[in-house]
């Protein structure tokens, strides 16, 4: 099995990467400078954020649910070597990594191809209980949580097919036990990680598929998020597992992992130890971006709590998070992806089909230079960044009590973008130059 994010070669700058750096923030720091004076219509905008919950079951659902079954056999039946089998490629690779990338570009299709909301409708059309108004979106965030876990600290276990499937059987059965529990509507609104997760990845895409907000880029992240907690823990949550899994690859890490006492080292205890860093990291950023936007309500006089105030600056991070997901994981779709080749034609990793000619395929690990990568997520940072000025610009200005406060109240959240672009673009560089 490949690598996770691995590189072909090691890449040698053509300049200091400090100067990429700076360059980088002065681009959005310039952005911000002409996107400042820009008159914004004094609107207030919905607050409208839950996930599209369609009402019955569609045929491509049932399709993709039988594609699934399938999946899991292959997963239980097959070989247990994970680049053999086609299961961990296909959840991991194209369902957790590169079906995520086409929602944020397309817009929040699932609903209309979810078998799990075939699973949900058919087990939970009428609810039993209540949807408890305290859990809000806390089912979704530990959801979040235990994937990104399984991913990024203990995917030695995770990519095994057995255990892919037994994930997979286990998701579908809490989706259905929890739906005719509560209810389809509810569950898959604020509670079933995918529908919550696709449909926030939907806000940046395309086309609205009857979310509110207009067609275009970025069109559903003109409004804010529900000012909770536990809304605003699984959009930053999304953002945090980037970075976290771009800390593991830095030589920082790499020295303090040898310098940790031998009982760390074992597996089990050094899993433990990523679990609570993960927590840690996620406090940190939490605790930053909370900071900036107290500042940002302070200078702009904006009225409401500075929760409110993170829930609407919030969207800007939306672009920031996909652009980490696409920069951080296209090395990892261009090598992994390859594998697809050969399972398509070898599903089980029997070595005795070869159902579309392509089981002897060897994979290339450099069919992406590396420098086309590194200058791709310079340039893919730079970008949604200037998005994020952009809305965050709209904020300020709509909310602020003046135009001039709402300009000066923009000047914390930019250094905060300013900060995150060259810490980002730092962590992206690790695993090219070391």
């Amino acid at each position: 099995m490949i690598f996770l994010h691995a590189f072909g070669t090691r890449y040698y700058l053509p300049a200091p990467l400090f100067l990429y750096l700076i360059g980088a923030g002065a681009v959005v720091f310039v952005s911000f400078l002409l996107v400042l004076p820009r008159r914004v219509h004094r609107e207030e905008s919905a607050l409208i954020d839950i996930a599209p919950a369609s009402a019955g079951v569609s045929w491509p659902g049932w399709v993709l649910g039988a594609i699934a079954c399938l999946l899991v056999a292959a997963g239980i039946w097959g070989s247990q070597v994970p680049g053999e089998n086609i299961l961990p490629t296909a959840f991991w690779l194209v369902f957790w990594v590169a079906f995520p990338i086409s929602v944020a570009i397309i817009g929040s299709y699932w609903p209309y191809i979810s078998p799990l909301h075939v699973i949900a409708w058919t087990a939970g059309r009428r609810a039993r209980l209540p949807y408890p108004r305290s859990w809000g979106f806390w089912p979704a965030v530990v959801l979040l949580f235990v994937f990104e876990s399984f991913e990024l600290i203990f995917n030695a276990l995770t990519t095994l097919p057995i255990v892919t499937a037994v994930i997979m059987v286990g998701y579908a059965l809490l989706t259905a036990v929890m739906a005719a529990m509560f209810g389809a509507e509810a569950w898959l609104q604020r509670g079933e990680l995918f529908s919550v997760l696709f449909a926030t990845w939907g806000r940046l895409g395309w086309f609205r598929f009857r979310c509110p907000g207009r067609n275009g880029f970025l069109g559903g992240l003109v409004h804010p998020f529900a000012p909770g907690p536990d809304r605003l823990a699984f959009v930053l949550l999304m953002l945090i597992s980037v970075s976290f899994d771009g800390l593991l690859a830095t030589p920082a890490w790499k020295s303090a992992k040898l310098a940790l006492p031998g009982i760390l080292k074992v597996t089990s205890a050094y899993d433990a130890l990523l679990v609570i860093v993960f927590v840690l990291l996620g406090a940190f950023i939490w605790s930053l971006f909370f900071s900036f936007a107290a500042a940002v309500r302070a200078v702009g006089r904006i009225k409401g709590s500075s929760m409110a105030v993170l829930a609407g600056l919030l969207p800007s991070l939306v672009p920031i998070s996909f652009g980490y997901l696409l920069a951080h994981n296209l090395d990892y779709l261009s090598i992994n992806g390859q594998l697809l080749l050969p399972l398509l034609s070898d599903p089980t990793g029997s070595g005795y089909l070869n159902l579309f000619g392509g089981a002897d395929y060897e994979v290339n690990k450099d069919l992406l230079p590396t420098v086309v990568i590194w200058y791709w997520e310079i340039a893919l940072i730079i970008a949604v960044h200037v998005a994020a000025v952009i809305l965050a610009h709209r904020y300020a200005s709509q909310k602020a009590r003046t135009i001039d406060l709402g300009r000066r109240a923009e000047w914390p959240w930019i250094g905060a973008m300013v900060s995150y672009t060259m810490s980002s673009l730092w962590l992206l560089a690790q695993p090219l130059i070391h």
